[in-house]
């Protein structure tokens, strides 16, 4: 569930940012579609760093186990 929720959160987050850099930066075809796409990466790689983390608590590795060879 929280994984879920969090997700949406970051998916908002996102389209508000970029209606608020369409609105308040409009200064052309091409700056608009830069400023789209960095906010989509930002938000993207947000998430996903969120998303790793979250899910690397889900089976916590706390003592290695290492094989004979190493």
């Amino acid at each position: 569930m929280g994984f879920l929720v969090t997700t949406l959160i970051f998916v908002v987050t996102g389209i508000i940012a970029s209606l608020c850099a369409r609105i308040c930066c409009n200064m052309g075809p091409s700056t608009n579609l830069l400023h789209l796409t960095l906010i989509i990466t930002a938000t993207v790689c947000c998430w996903m760093m969120w998303a790793i983390v979250y899910l690397a608590q889900m089976k916590p590795l706390i003592v290695p186990i290492l094989s004979e060879g190493e």
